[in-house]
């Protein structure tokens, strides 16, 4: 009868080792949660690349389309909005939603004489600040 007795405690002992520990718990989701945050912050950052690259691409096309209309009509166009504008039977250059950046700021335009200026406030939103982004070639 005491063997029932002994096999009982060594199971008992075994149960007992067998789980983890309040300790390593707390390692596992403290690990779990370092893991979580460099995987956001690393999306977090590609995000905003997207958008510079997104960003860069909708100045080149914006470029691209005052170019046609300098074609069609001799000139530059006065306000990026005209870009938007069917001439005669000819289609729009661009839609209203391309003349906003990624981050949803309506794009700026200067044109001074044959020169044309394309803006994009960035990711701060304000223009004239270091991230803004800009057309480089001019006519």
């Amino acid at each position: 009868m005491r063997k029932t007795g002994v096999k009982t405690i060594k199971e008992a002992r075994h149960l007992a080792r067998s789980g983890f520990t309040l300790v390593e718990l707390l390692l596992v989701v403290a690990i779990l949660g370092i893991l979580a945050t460099v995987a956001i912050m690393n999306t977090a950052g590609m995000s905003d690349e997207a958008r510079v690259s997104a960003t860069r691409t909708s100045i080149a096309a914006i470029e691209q389309a005052a170019r046609m209309y300098e074609v069609r009509t001799g000139k530059f166009p006065d306000s990026l909005e005209v870009l938007t504008q069917s001439m005669g039977e000819r289609p729009a250059l661009l839609d209203k939603k391309d003349l906003n950046d990624a981050w949803g700021t309506a794009f700026a335009y200067k044109k001074t004489g044959s020169f044309i200026e394309i803006r994009s406030a960035g990711s701060d939103g304000q223009m004239n600040t270091s991230d803004d982004l800009v057309n480089t070639e001019t006519n």
